[in-house]
This record gives structure tokens, sequence and C-alpha cells, in this order.
């Protein structure tokens, strides 16, 4: 039986090892699924993960996957759609994975095939924590209000969604099934597309309220300081910004990887980022992103949303 190690300061997620020669596929996913809901977030240490089998644990856990369509990452596992992580040096911001879409994953589990030599230390973030210990004012100001992400769209997205690279503006109006997207055409001519959410949420398993967006990778990453919107359309201050990220940064927390581990995040609670990669060559970390088996979807979610149904790979935007 795997032992837990419960959540500590300094330390947001459980550590669960094994109390023997145990591997992955022996932990009772009752247990899995236990500390998931509870805690949110679990380092699996000591059990000797390979590709395959955090293939199989992956599977054990999510019912279907999404691909992050992020160009750069390494396919590990194409039919089981697990891929590498961003195979870039830079330190990351915090942010949910796929949190910029409407199909922002479930749980977020990564796999590390070969630790870096130096550097390259995952980072996580409870983001109910970051909402609580937010300045007053800032927290106040999020409070009740929504994100807004307006994108731009291509051919080959349109005729995923509609069946046809030129929808008029009735069928923009109207379409025919439920779209996780509200399109709509500019003063321009072109086809925009949005989606909005909370600007603070209730996680699946908890209470919150939470933290959990693209707030931060958009303005520390991408250098955007207007993705996405408030619901009057203007951009969060970039003093709530600032303040959001320094109240992250002082809570945040590193997983040193060692061969074997894997990390398990609710990706509807906890953030994530990473510190700059010293030695990217020495690096290898399997991701893979979907959607639990005992789900509980948010409201807001579309119904009968594709993602749910089967493995979910978008349409690629153009290079």
């Amino acid at each position: 039986m795997a032992e837990i190690d419960p959540p500590a300061p300094g330390r947001p997620y459980a550590v669960l090892s094994p109390s023997g020669a145990e591997t992955l596929a022996a932990i009772d996913p009752a247990l899995i699924e236990a500390t998931y809901k509870a805690h949110g977030a679990m380092l699996l240490r000591g059990f000797g993960a390979d590709l395959d089998s955090f293939r199989r644990f992956a599977r054990s856990l999510c019912t279907t996957a999404v691909i992050n369509e992020t160009p750069g990452r390494a396919v590990l596992d194409a039919v089981e759609a697990i891929q590498g992580v961003d195979g870039g040096t830079n330190a990351f911001a915090l942010h949910p994975e796929l949190a910029r879409e409407p199909w922002k994953p479930d749980a977020a589990l990564f796999g590390c095939l070969s630790p870096p030599g130096s550097g390259g230390e995952t980072t996580l973030c409870d983001g109910i924590a970051l909402a609580a210990a937010l300045p007053e004012a800032v927290r106040q100001g999020l409070e009740g209000r929504r994100l807004v992400h307006v994108m731009g769209v291509w051919p080959e997205l349109l005729r995923f969604w509609f069946g046809t690279e030129t929808p008029d503006d009735a069928l923009l109006a109207s379409p025919p099934r439920p779209l996780p997207y509200r399109f709509f055409r500019v003063p321009d001519g072109r086809i925009a597309r949005e989606f909005s959410r909370p600007a603070l949420h209730k996680p699946m398993f908890a209470q919150g309220p939470a933290f959990g967006n693209f707030l931060l990778f958009a303005r520390f990453n991408n250098g955007r300081g207007n993705f996405p919107l408030l619901d009057d359309l203007t951009p969060v201050p970039e003093d709530w910004l600032q303040a959001i990220h320094a109240t992250g940064e002082a809570l945040t927390a590193e997983v040193r990887w060692q061969a074997g581990d894997v990390l398990v995040l609710d990706n509807t609670r906890f953030l994530q980022g990473r510190r700059a990669i010293v030695d990217a060559t020495q690096r290898t970390i399997a991701a893979f992103f979907g959607y639990v088996r005992f789900a509980v979807p948010d409201a807001e979610e579309m119904p009968n949303a594709p993602w749910r149904q089967g493995d979910f790979r978008p349409p690629l935007p153009p290079l």
C-alpha cells in the first residue's frame, strides 16, 4: 500500500511513496481519487515510472485527453496524447494548463523520464491560497467579475466548428449545434470568437474561491496585458497583475525532479510553471492533459462537450 505524506507548510502537495517494491499500476485507484479530491496535488515518488507506466497511469485516472496545440512540443506517444513539455529553456509564469481555452482540462500530469542537471524545477501554487492572499483591493476588484477571451479565427478552425470556412452572419448567430465560443463579425468584416469565465472561480473539488487563469502567463511570458480582458472589455490593471504575480511567487513551491517522478495536479485548482532550464537536453518530462473519470463538470462548460466524449485534438493554428 502506498504511503501518503500530506501537504505541509511550504509544500502544498501530498507525496505518495511505495511501502515496498510497488509500481504505479499497484496503487489503489480509490486512493489516488481520494488524494486528488482532498489535496488537489500529489507527487508520486519512488515508483520508477517510465513512459509506458506513465501512459497507463494517466489513462486509469482520465477517460479522455486533450492535445496542447502550442508549437514546439515533442510528441512522445501520438496515439495516447502524451506530449513533451515546451521545448524552450525560459522560466514560465504560473498558469493552469490550457486556461486560454474553454476546454481547460481537469487534470495535468507530468512524468520525469530524465531529470535536468540544473534548473528546470516545476513550480506550483494552490489557486485557493493565492486568492486568499491577494491584497484586499485586488481581491475585491476581481470578485464578481469575469474574464473575456477574445481571439481570431482561421479557415480550419471555422471548418472544424461550422463545417465551412465561410459561415454567414445567420450561421454565426444560430449555429446548428452548441459551441464553446461565441463567434461574431467585427466591423472590418473579419470573424472573431470569445468565451468568458469568472475571474475567481470554484474548483471542481473544493469550495474556493480560486485564482486560476491565463493572466500571468499572457502578461509575464507573452508580454500581453490585454488578454484576457475584464468583462467591460478593459485590460486588467497593471498594478493588479503585478500584485497577483508577487503574491503567487511568495506562495510558489518547487518540485526538484527525480527520475521516475509523477506529478498530478487538479488543473481547476492548481497553477504550475517552471524555473529556467540550464541544460534542456538533460530534461525530458512527459505531459498528459485529461478529463478525470470522476469529474463534476462546471455548469459553464458546454453541454455534451466533445473533449469528454473522446480524445480532443483542436484544429492547429497557422504557424
